[in-house]
């Protein structure tokens, strides 16, 4: 009697639903909105007919304007549409790989190891002066944090690399990511123990996470480094539409495993690592909106989960940025704060559907 093999995940959109390609148009019309509206919320007012004019080269009479829009605002949305698809695309494709709904960039141990890279610099001896550059040039704004949070995140994937050439199974080898994590952390809290309440302070304002400080060449630098993450990514599409198969499955269809397993940590690693080092530790957008996008799609199909997730996650994040700067106020909420709050329902509600979404990823 020939096995019986295990039944595929349904690629193909569910019967009735409304077509991916319309809701793929329906998520870029709002991250152009949501563009327009982050650049004209915040303390000063700016009427959106005059951010379009500004944004197509065009006067609006108002030299203020120009300048708040094009050196202060533009930069921050931009920034926000790399680190919202980003995240979200990371996000994918750890469910993908781990087969866990929960899983998100962070469960390999990476932002805990950027965390660990700026609490050596920050809590070791350089506070005072990464503190200034923090609240001069913003979270982003210090080479000195920004390289450290790199190494941090580079020696840790570096690790998970090593280890997932030994580690044949990605349950194990998601052990090893929050066991690293773990450890990580312990070490940042034992920093955390004996240092003075003013180093403290400014590691805590790195841990909220911000879009403001990322200007100039650290935006063209982090737009280069997730342009690439998202690119490896994208060409990983068949790969994990075959691992929703399960690796045997996968194996018997031709694809490597083990190669198709390390091009996708290393893109997670890219995303994850060069977002936290230049942003801080962004929460929950990993984990929702892959889970938002299968519900809008209503289809596991890589090739369209993948574009849809860039636009749903740099749609959220732009929302979370407009909500962050309350209109009107002078005041700005942490955005990590704000993706909290906006992001657990979401994890809520996957957890209380668990059965239903159990069936994307067996």
């Amino acid at each position: 009697m020939r096995p019986v093999q295990p039944e595929a995940p349904a690629l193909a959109p569910v019967a009735g639903a409304r077509r991916p390609a319309t809701w793929l148009v329906a998520l870029a019309a709002l991250v152009l909105l949501g563009f327009v509206l982050d650049i004209a919320l915040g303390p000063v007012r700016i009427p959106v007919a005059a951010v379009v004019k500004i944004l197509l080269g065009q006067p609006t009479g108002n030299p203020a304007w120009t300048f708040i829009v094009r050196e202060i605002r533009l930069p921050k949305a931009l920034t926000a549409l790399v680190v919202g698809s980003g995240l979200a695309v990371s996000g994918l494709q750890m469910q993908t790989l781990f087969r866990n709904p929960l899983a998100g960039p962070s469960v390999l141990g990476l932002t805990a190891g950027a965390g660990l890279g700026v609490a050596a610099v920050m809590l070791a001896g350089g506070g005072v002066a990464n503190g200034f550059a923090i609240r001069a040039l913003g979270l982003g704004g210090s080479w000195g944090l920004v390289l450290a949070a790199t190494a941090g995140a580079a020696l840790v994937m570096g690790l998970v690399l090593a280890l997932s050439a030994r580690v044949r199974d990605n349950v194990v080898l998601l052990i090893v990511g929050l066991m690293i994590a773990s450890v990580t952390g312990a070490i940042v809290s034992l920093w955390q123990y004996f240092s003075a309440p003013e180093q403290i302070q400014e590691y805590l304002l790195w841990t909220f996470g911000s879009l403001g400080g990322v200007v100039g060449s650290h935006l063209a630098v982090l737009a280069a480094v997730v342009g690439v993450g998202l690119v490896l990514a994208f060409a990983s599409a068949k790969p994990l539409n075959a691992l929703l198969l399960g690796e045997n499955y996968a194996r018997s269809m031709g694809l490597v495993v083990g190669r198709s397993r390390t091009l996708i940590i290393a893109s997670t690693s890219l995303l994850a690592g060069a977002i936290t080092a230049f942003c801080g530790p962004i929460g929950f957008v990993g984990i929702a909106v892959p889970h938002l996008t299968r519900a809008l799609l209503r289809t596991a199909d890589h090739r369209l989960l993948l574009p849809g997730t860039c636009l749903a996650g740099a749609a959220l994040t732009l929302a979370c940025d407009c909500v962050a700067q309350l209109p009107g106020s002078q005041t700005s909420l942490p955005l990590s704060v704000v993706t909290s709050l906006l992001g657990a329902p979401v994890v809520l509600w996957v957890v209380l559907r668990r059965q239903n979404i159990r069936s994307s990823f067996s």
